[in-house]
């Protein structure tokens, strides 16, 4: 079932959810940071650090960044791949899971007080 919305309903959602961001009480992440988060959690692991790079088509070094703040936040594990030990394997946690969980709940609230198209 595909969801039929006017562009500028679609910048509202998108505006209403980062607003509900900037007041939730969770740290802030960027663009990039949610765009990984969402790639980890929506498609079917393994992920690494090459190609969760090739997959947004950003450097292996952004990932790294952007992975050392995620981790920092308790959002993502890594370890090394014992297959291929050149591979870095990033791993999901339960706070990363709940992190998404709370993300969906703001889109779908968010869309509901939008009303049809």
């Amino acid at each position: 079932m595909a969801l039929e919305i006017k562009p500028s309903q679609a910048l509202r959602l998108w505006h209403q959810v980062n607003l509900d961001l900037v007041h939730d009480a969770q740290p802030d992440l960027s663009v990039r940071q949610v765009a990984i988060l969402l790639t980890i959690y929506l498609d079917l692991p393994p992920h690494t650090v090459r190609g969760l790079a090739a997959r947004l088509g950003v450097t292996k070094p952004v990932i790294t960044r952007a992975l050392d703040s995620m981790g920092k936040l308790g959002l993502v594990t890594r370890r090394r791949d014992e297959n291929d030990r050149r591979n870095v394997v990033i791993q999901r946690t339960v706070a990363g899971a709940l992190a998404v969980e709370r993300l969906a709940d703001m889109v779908t609230r968010r869309a509901r007080e939008q009303g049809p198209g």
